[in-house]
């Protein structure tokens, strides 16, 4: 990425020092994860921030709780938009202070973050397509209700409280050589990049996006504009404050497809321990994919921003990866249709140790000889190499296997 002077802004050190202590009450300490399994593989220390253990499961916090440190004793209540993780934390943050709260959310935004902001006691609205679309509505409801507009990620006050993650990073690692950060907005990369580089400007920082809406590699279309797993940084454009903070001190900005970010989530879950949503796996799906390269020396660190993960895509990211694994997989087969056939291949998958999860007869839509049955199941294996001894058992006792697509 293009350096340039680094713009005049109020986001500063002593800002992000000052956000930090007024939020101690609220706010968690954040711990950093080492993270062996990568270090191993990809050459070089890395470790986690794990802010998708903060209160409220992801950094919007910090944020946020600057942002209403500023508003007016008198206000009436804070409005904004988010598509689940920022209005968490504002509901929160809000009630802290006693205060009203309203969320504009998109349509299709997760059921589970929509009861989430709910919980907290916000006020919550359903519209628009986009994070765009009910920004919009946000600043008509603030301008129509007197109340306090909250911007999820392009407001100083909001950069700064983001900031205080790279506090904590310069606290907790002496060896800090780079940083891994998800970017949608670019408010917490913002913050973290100008928090670290006025302590200690040799430390790089690389920002990573979703292909899917990358904001940062050029003026976006709204047209190319697509879902992602990674809703949390599903953002169109950068931010008139956070885009020139990021042009300025970043060293890099790369972006990593949906099945890596997939990747990185069953990773986190299965070798790690943490459930991570979409946005908050970027960073590591950047390591895993090799897009970006550890420090040769000293630290590297991903920030796991979020783990605000909605049940059902979990399950059907956990399922997809099995079977990319070849632990779980569709099998379609013939069998003599009369007594014993589905037993016989049966006892042929008992041997072969593989475990039958269904098993569902298709005698109409395909081709089959008089007194025949087609059969597709769903197995389980122990990976590539099991599955591959399974399939070689089944031709083996005379029976044609395909995988069902």
């Amino acid at each position: 990425m293009a350096h340039t002077r680094t713009p005049q802004s109020e986001i500063t050190l002593e800002r992000c020092l000052q956000a930090q202590h007024a939020a101690l009450a609220l706010v968690r300490r954040t711990p950093v994860l080492d993270c062996p399994e990568i270090s191993g593989h990809h050459g070089g220390t890395v470790a986690l921030k794990a802010e998708c253990l903060q209160r409220t499961g992801s950094f919007k916090l910090r944020g946020v709780l600057e942002k209403l440190r500023h508003i007016p004793s008198d206000s009436r209540g804070v409005v904004s938009a988010s598509a689940g993780n920022h209005g968490q934390s504002l509901a929160y943050a809000a009630r802290a202070r006693g205060i009203s709260c309203e969320v504009f959310m998109p349509l299709d935004a997760p059921v589970s973050k929509f009861a989430a902001v709910s919980a907290f006691g916000a006020e919550v609205h359903r519209e628009g397509d986009s994070i765009e679309q009910c920004l919009a509505h946000a600043r008509e409801r603030a301008l129509e209700g007197k109340l306090e507009f909250v911007h999820p990620f392009d407001d100083e006050d909001v950069i700064t409280g983001q900031g205080t993650v790279g506090i904590e990073l310069c606290e907790q690692l002496a060896d800090l050589s780079k940083v891994i950060v998800p970017i949608g907005g670019g408010g917490l990369a913002s913050g973290i990049a100008v928090a670290i580089k006025s302590q200690r400007p040799e430390v790089q920082i690389v920002g990573v996006q979703a292909s899917a809406c990358a904001p940062f590699t050029g003026e976006p279309a709204p047209e190319r504009f697509t879902q992602t797993i990674a809703d949390g940084i599903a953002v169109k454009r950068p931010g008139e404050r956070t885009r020139p903070l990021i042009e300025s001190l970043l060293e890099d900005v790369v972006s990593v497809r949906e099945e890596e970010i997939a990747e990185a989530m069953v990773f986190a879950l299965e070798r790690v321990k943490l459930v991570l949503e979409g946005a908050g796996a970027a960073s590591l799906a950047a390591l895993l994919s090799a897009r970006v390269a550890p420090a040769p020396a000293g630290t590297t660190v991903a920030i796991l921003s979020g783990g605000n993960l909605d049940i059902g895509l979990l399950a059907a990211i956990a399922q997809r990866q099995e079977t990319r694994a070849g632990r779980r997989v569709r099998l379609f087969t013939h069998v003599r249709d009369r007594p014993g056939g589905l037993a016989s291949l049966l006892a042929t998958l008992a041997q072969s140790r593989a475990n039958v999860i269904s098993v569902e007869h298709i005698r109409d839509g395909v081709p089959l000889a008089v007194r025949e049955s087609a059969l597709a199941l769903t197995i389980e294996t122990r990976g590539a190499d099991h599955l591959s001894q399974v399939l070689t058992d089944l031709t083996s006792a005379g029976y044609e296997v395909r995988e069902d697509q």
